[in-house]
């Protein structure tokens, strides 16, 4: 082989190595990519506001996502994403697949114009009883999530939720992250939680609301396993803030765009806007065609029975 023959083999060689090289890197960038998009829908945590506004085309219609979870203690946040034009959320890739394995919801049937109210009750800011007073005036029948403290020092508010057939459900004794605790303290819980609300009204809890959205395959199946329905939710926002509250514009404006057939609203009860605005939303929603479904009936419907 002459020096000319050496100089062209050579450069051949370093051409192929450079091409492979790009291949590869293109190959980890897209790698990257896809983690970053799984990463980004398990990360979307619903405790925070999501603004969402993402079109349909947004979400590549092959793009599929491995359901079965290796670590089943793995912390998870609830998240979703809102969609446009009264449309149904989209949840984190595999989530609704796991909550329907272990009985557990965030949504009811899509088919039907019907939605769920649900209040969020950790301590009392004084608006329950309006909320309560629009409820009965209207008509409709909600899941109040209450912890150990509020059952403890409002005994009378719980009570007049079960008088007024409203379900009262079980956010925890003290509102602690249920998969970052051991077995024997997410029964201990829950189930004190529930034994005491037994005790005062002869009832058990039937919804259980995982605190700060946060559960694990385990979490699911350990409830589960104890009787429980975890209901997550299909809307919400960042209403909790007592110091922001903006008027009850804010949270009509909130809530009516992101109604859909189905839907599972968390509402917060120490919000001055959401109680301001409950009238005016259920007038408004019954006027788009929606009803407001028998809370109740969400039991069977995430056992399968209906």
């Amino acid at each position: 082989m002459n020096r000319k023959q050496t100089v062209i083999l050579s450069g051949i060689l370093i051409l192929l190595l450079c091409t492979a090289i790009l291949v590869r890197k293109s190959f980890n960038e897209k790698e990257e990519l896809r983690t970053l998009f799984q990463l980004s829908f398990q990360d979307l945590d619903f405790s925070e506001e999501i603004t969402g506004g993402f079109e349909d085309s947004y979400f590549p219609a092959a793009y599929t996502y491995n359901a079965a979870e290796p670590n089943p203690r793995r912390l998870r946040s609830w998240g979703i994403v809102r969609v446009k034009n009264h449309k149904t959320p989209r949840a984190d890739p595999g989530a609704p697949e796991l909550l329907k394995k272990y009985n557990s919801i965030y949504l009811a049937d899509t088919e039907k114009p019907i939605i769920y109210l649900t209040f969020d009750e950790g301590y009392e800011n004084g608006y329950t009883d309006d909320i309560l007073d629009v409820l009965s005036g209207k008509k409709v029948k909600a899941v109040f999530f209450i912890t150990g403290p509020y059952l403890n020092h409002h005994e009378d508010l719980v009570r007049r939720m079960v008088e007024e057939g409203h379900a009262v459900g079980n956010h925890t004794v003290g509102h602690l992250s249920l998969p970052t605790l051991t077995d024997e303290k997410v029964e201990k819980e829950v189930a004190d939680l529930d034994l005491l609300f037994y005790e005062k009204f002869k009832k058990h809890m039937v919804f259980l609301r995982p605190p700060k959205g946060e559960y694990s395959e385990h979490s699911l199946e350990l409830t589960s396993k104890m009787g429980y329905i975890n209901m997550f939710w299909s809307f919400a926002y960042d209403d909790w803030y007592t110091n922001r509250q903006k008027g009850w514009e804010h949270a009509y404006n909130m809530v009516m765009p992101n109604l859909h057939n189905g839907a599972i609203l968390l509402l917060h009860a120490v919000s001055a806007d959401n109680a301001n605005a409950l009238e005016r939303i259920i007038d408004d929603a019954r006027k788009m065609g929606y009803e407001f479904g028998n809370v109740f009936d969400l039991e069977a419907y995430a056992r399968g029975e209906s």
